[in-house]
């Protein structure tokens, strides 16, 4: 019988997840995991390496992510970034739901391909930002939309890898803006309701000089001004040793709050009568936000399943690359650049 033959026939819900790398081996459990899910079939450009995980967690699996879309009430696009479009581009023509990691290319002209298919098909799109549905997040944009800050003043966002990622990958990145930087400039938009102006760029190689070979930085920070009035600075580094950390802080004429900073944070204090860090020592992106990725992945199937409003859309993902694309060219020109100048 042809193999894709055994698919079809009716499921409850059947996912499809194209990539069985780091990041589709975290959704692949996710989604097992899930009760809403009835079947999980991955495929990979890899085929041995998506038979392994579906073995390893009793799903389906096949050779060619391209026979997914056929099959499939929904896909989980998490391979590699340069893939994201063209799988995009496959769900708009079969009219099958998409969740799609971050972000959805390292260039906007490309984006725009799969942007303008995903509208002229009207298919549900949700694009890979889980700070979203951090519990912090989700309780600071209501302290705003409350009022309970007053007018905020200022915004502070950090985000420090453990360690830098391969040569390899930082030849393919996209750059720290596209990259890294770009969930930070998603969750500046979500927690504030406001848009980008402007930005200002500074950025180091320093201790990390392979980032040099591909005009990348190592370490940056962005500064900006937002339509609402405030100020934002986002600081990131690609390696950290004392662990991954990412936070916010939001600064108001009325309260100020932190979020991510617990007893765990990878920070160590030097005030006395304090003991920080405490063990467990947040170490990885998936200590920080293993729930957040349920979460995630929760709503997804919710869209699939009833219907209703994307969490993070596919406009959400063009507004974050643009303001990505206006970093990159204020890095570059020594300037700062607006928004307006990106489209």
């Amino acid at each position: 019988m042809d193999r894709l033959q055994v698919f079809r026939r009716e499921a409850a819900l059947r996912i499809g997840l194209i990539g069985a790398g780091r990041i589709g081996t975290l959704h692949a459990g996710v989604l097992i995991a899930n009760d809403a899910v009835d079947e999980l079939i991955v495929a990979d450009i890899d085929a041995d390496r998506a038979k392994s995980l579906a073995e390893e967690l009793g799903a389906w699996h096949l050779d060619q992510p391209e026979d997914l879309f056929d099959i499939s009430d929904a896909v989980v696009i998490a391979s590699s970034t340069e893939t994201h479009v063209p799988y995009l581009l496959h769900a708009a023509e079969a009219g099958v739901p998409a969740f799609c990691e971050k972000p959805i290319s390292i260039d906007l002209e490309t984006a725009d391909q799969a942007v303008t298919a995903v509208h002229e098909s009207g298919i549900a799109v949700q694009i890979g930002f889980v700070r979203r549905f951090d519990t912090g997040h989700l309780a600071a944009r209501e302290e705003i939309v409350s009022g309970g800050l007053g007018d905020v003043l200022l915004v502070t966002t950090q985000v420090h890898d453990r360690e830098a990622p391969s040569e390899d990958y930082i030849a393919v990145s996209g750059g720290i803006f596209a990259d890294m930087l770009i969930h930070d400039f998603d969750s500046v938009r979500f927690v504030t309701g406001s848009e980008f102006v402007d930005v200002t760029v500074t950025g180091s190689t320093h201790a990390m000089p392979v980032f040099g070979t591909y005009d990348d930085f190592a370490t940056t920070t962005v500064t900006a001004h937002l339509e609402n009035g405030a100020i934002v600075v986002i600081s990131g580094t690609r390696a950290n040793a004392a662990g991954y950390d990412v936070r916010m802080e939001v600064f108001g004429t009325a309260d100020s709050i932190a979020v991510g900073l617990d007893p765990h944070t990878p920070i160590r204090t030097l005030e006395p009568g304090l003991d920080l860090p405490r063990p467990p020592v947040t170490v990885s992106w998936l200590d920080r936000f293993g729930s957040a990725y349920r979460a995630e992945m929760e709503a997804f199937t919710r869209l699939v399943t009833e219907g209703g409003t994307s969490a993070c859309t596919i406009d959400d993902g063009r507004a974050a690359l643009v303001v990505a694309a206006a970093c990159r060219k204020a890095a570059v020109e020594e300037r700062p650049v607006f928004i307006e100048e990106i489209g």
